[in-house]
C-alpha cells in the first residue's frame, strides 16, 4: 500500500507499507480520499512543530469512506463518507474524565505523533468518525481545520457587538474568522500579507483589516476602529513568538487573549499591562467532538461555504514535488488538498 512519509524535516519519500488488518472491536477501516494540508504539516516539514516526531506519515485533515467496521460499531457503516477527528485520547486520564479529550495527558494526533492519512487506508476508532450524507469528501476534509477555529472562539467566548481581533489570516485564522462572525461579534483581522487581507475582505466578508508593517502603527489603527477600547478578544493564530508576545498590547480592559498558534520559542510580555487591565490568557488546543457535529451541520445548512478556501490541489503522485512551493507566500495558497483517488 502506498504512503508518503516525512523522513526528517524537508525530506519526503514515497514508501510501501502493509495494508491494515481488519478492524477490531470499536474500530473502522476507512479509505482515505482527500487530505487537507495545514500549518501543522508545514511546521512539521520545516522542523518547527514541537509535537511532531520523525519519521512520520502526515495527514490529519481527512475525508474518508468507511470500508468495514468491527464489532460493536453503530455510529457508521460501510459506504459512509466521514470527517475524522484525529485526536486519539485515552478516555481515562484526568482531562478525558472532565470531557477535555482534546488535551488528553497521553494524546496522540494522527499525522503528528502517530502515522496519519497520507496513505490509501487506515484503521481508526469508529468514535472518531463523523459522517455526513450531504457533504462531499473535500468538504469533509476541511471540517478539522474549521474545528480548530471553532474551539478557539469558544475559548475566547466573544459576545455580540464585541470587537474581536484575529491575528494571522492563514487557514487557522480563517477558521477563527468564520466562528467570530457566527458569534455576532465585530471582526477585525491583522496580517502582514496584503493578499490574505484582501481575501478576508472580498471572500470572507470581513469589514476591517489592518496591514502589519512593523512600524507600530497597528495599535493606533485598532484604537480608531474600536473607539479607543481596543479588542475584547484577541485570537493569535500566527504561531510566531514575536506576534504572540506583542498580542497582549491589543487587548482591552478585562479582555481575553487566546493563543491558538504554536511556537517552540519563548513568549514574553510585561506583566503590569496584563495586571492593570485584568486580562485573561487562554490556550486553545485541537477541538472537541461537538465542534465536528456543529460544523458539519453548518456546512450542510449553507451557513459556512468551504468552496473559496481550497485554492490548490495535487494528486498523491505530485505532492512531494509541489509541497515546497506551497510554503511560498507568492503562490497564494489558502488551503491545499491532496487527492488520493
Amino acid at each position: 500500500m502506498k504512503a508518503i512519509q516525512l523522513e526528517k524535516p524537508q525530506q519526503f519519500r514515497q514508501i510501501e507499507i502493509p495494508a491494515p488488518a481488519r478492524p477490531g472491536a470499536g474500530e473502522a477501516l476507512v479509505a482515505v480520499h482527500r487530505v487537507g494540508i495545514c500549518g501543522t504539516d508545514y511546521s512539521g516539514y520545516l522542523g518547527k512543530m514541537p509535537f511532531f516526531s520523525y519519521p512520520r506519515i502526515p495527514g490529519h485533515e481527512l475525508g474518508v469512506e468507511v470500508l468495514a467496521v468491527g464489532s460493536g460499531v453503530t455510529n457508521v457503516k460501510p459506504g459512509d463518507r466521514c470527517s475524522v477527528e484525529p485526536y486519539m485520547n485515552c478516555q481515562t486520564c484526568f482531562a478525558c474524565r472532565r470531557g477535555s479529550g482534546n488535551c488528553c495527558e497521553t494524546l496522540k494526533v494522527l499525522g503528528v505523533m502517530m502515522d496519519g492519512g497520507l496513505c490509501e487506508q487506515i484503521v481508526i476508532p469508529a468514535r472518531k468518525l463523523h459522517p455526513s450524507t450531504k457533504l462531499n469528501l473535500e468538504q469533509l476534509a476541511l471540517v478539522e481545520t474549521l474545528a480548530i477555529g471553532c474551539h478557539a472562539v469558544n475559548r475566547g467566548n466573544p459576545q455580540p457587538g464585541e470587537h474581536v481581533l484575529v491575528i494571522g489570516a492563514g487557514p487557522i485564522g480563517l477558521s477563527v474568522i468564520e466562528f467570530v462572525k457566527l458569534s455576532g461579534a465585530k471582526t477585525i483581522v491583522l496580517d502582514l500579507n496584503p493578499q490574505r487581507l484582501d481575501f478576508c475582505q472580498r471572500t470572507m466578508g470581513v469589514d476591517h483589516t489592518i496591514l502589519s508593517k512593523g512600524d507600530g502603527a497597528e495599535l493606533e489603527e485598532l484604537r480608531k476602529l474600536t473607539n479607543g477600547t481596543l479588542a475584547s478578544v484577541v485570537i493569535d493564530a500566527t504561531g510566531s513568538n514575536k506576534s504572540m508576545s506583542q498580542a497582549l498590547n491589543f487587548v482591552g480592559h478585562t479582555g481575553r487573549l487566546v493563543f491558538v498558534g504554536i511556537t517552540t520559542q519563548e513568549i514574553s510580555f510585561l506583566h503590569p499591562l496584563m495586571h492593570r487591565r485584568e486580562l485573561t490568557l487562554l490556550a486553545s488546543r485541537n477541538a472537541l467532538p461537538p465542534d465536528f457535529t456543529r460544523i458539519i451541520q453548518l456546512i450542510e445548512d449553507g451557513r459556512i461555504d468551504t468552496r473559496p478556501w481550497i485554492t490548490h490541489h495535487a494528486r498523491f503522485s505530485e505532492l512531494i514535488d509541489v509541497f515546497p512551493n506551497w510554503l511560498k507566500p507568492e503562490t497564494g495558497v489558502i488551503k491545499a488538498v491532496v487527492n488520493l483517488t
